[in-house]
């Protein structure tokens, strides 16, 4: 099967890389080189999405069974690329985010839920990334023409993981000492491995399915709790973990989701955050692999990369997560002193 990737060097592109290769697909991947290292055995094509000249030299004599779309983010950049692969693809597989419901996380969906309004061919300027993302769903089934697939996960964590959530937690748990642990252990969490989503993806792109799947884990797997003392044991440290009351990390200016990464105060406007059902694609075969796995496989890729050389936020955009070491002492201490 010949299958080509837009993206295919970092994290979920990584991950659909090496799951094509081991199926024994043919791969070219289109990148501009400048975030990854494209793998052995693909063709490695470089060029600019946003650029109409780039685009045409990629299509200029290739064909391809199905278009994996890792990394689209503006519908007039995405409507431009269907366009060009429209006559060179067979099929196309576009990874969205649950971010795209307009009505989510405040409410709980299905893959028919509303979408936030944004036209196919609008700009960056059109609004946030759930609005824009939702434009992009929408510049791919207006502009290719064959069977669409159509992917929306929630959190995806793993070995590789450029947005730098769970490298910095194990960063921090592996430091030791007292670490400061956001809200109740007992808050459920909701995530997905980007290999078990690699696997669908590939599969489901294999089939050339015509569908929409909401792509993350069982709800409420693993609790925050869980979650956090599984990285004690990846690690081997002996960190205290120091549980502190979502009220005081609150008035004591601690920034939710991205400061503590993946810690959400309970909120009528994110009731659903970690439970969004998933039940459509586990019934078409998502896997969903122990969260320790997860845990143990992204350590042991951590592990071996500096900690001065470690990313904790996309290298191409202005999100950094995780606290820094004063604030964190210094809420620790005051939440002893209480």
């Amino acid at each position: 099967m010949k299958t080509l990737i837009i993206g295919g060097s970092v994290f979920l592109g990584r991950a659909i890389v090496t799951e094509a290769l081991r199926r024994g697909h043919e791969v070219t991947t289109f990148n501009r080189g400048r975030t990854g290292v494209d793998q052995p055995g693909v063709e490695a094509v470089r060029g600019d999405r946003g650029e109409r000249a780039d685009l045409e030299r990629l299509v200029d004599g290739r064909q391809w069974d199905t278009v994996i779309d890792v990394c689209g983010y503006v519908p007039k950049v995405v409507a431009e690329s269907a366009q060009v692969l429209n006559g060179h693809a067979a099929h196309y597989t576009y990874i969205s985010t649950l971010s795209v419901y307009a009505d989510w996380p405040a409410q709980q969906t299905d893959e028919n839920g509303r979408l936030h309004e944004c036209d196919a061919d609008a700009g960056p300027e059109a609004g946030d990334y759930g609005v824009l993302k939702a434009g992009t769903e929408r510049a791919v089934e207006k502009y290719f023409d064959g069977p669409r697939l159509i992917l929306r996960p929630g959190l995806i964590l793993g070995p590789h993981e450029d947005v730098g959530r769970q490298p910095w937690w194990l960063t921090r748990i592996a430091r030791g000492g007292q670490v400061l642990a956001p809200g109740s252990p007992d808050s459920p969490m909701q995530m997905i491995d980007a290999r078990d989503l690699a696997v669908f993806t590939v599969a489901q792109a294999e089939k050339q399915a015509d569908d929409r799947f909401i792509t993350t884990g069982p709800t409420g797997v693993p609790t925050f709790g869980e979650w956090l003392n599984l990285m004690r044991s990846a690690t081997g440290s002996d960190a205290e973990l120091v549980w502190v009351d979502d009220e005081f990390l609150l008035a004591q200016g601690a920034v939710p989701y991205t400061e503590l990464p993946m810690w959400m105060p309970p909120a009528a406007d994110f009731a659903w955050l970690y439970s969004i059902d998933s039940a459509k694609a586990l019934a078409a075969g998502l896997p969903s692999r122990p969260v320790a796995e997860t845990v143990n496989d992204t350590w042991e890729w951590l592990r071996h990369i500096p900690e001065a050389e470690r990313r904790f936020g996309p290298a191409d955009m202005p999100i950094r997560h995780g606290m820094d070491a004063e604030k964190e002492a210094a809420i620790l201490a005051a939440w002893a002193a209480r």
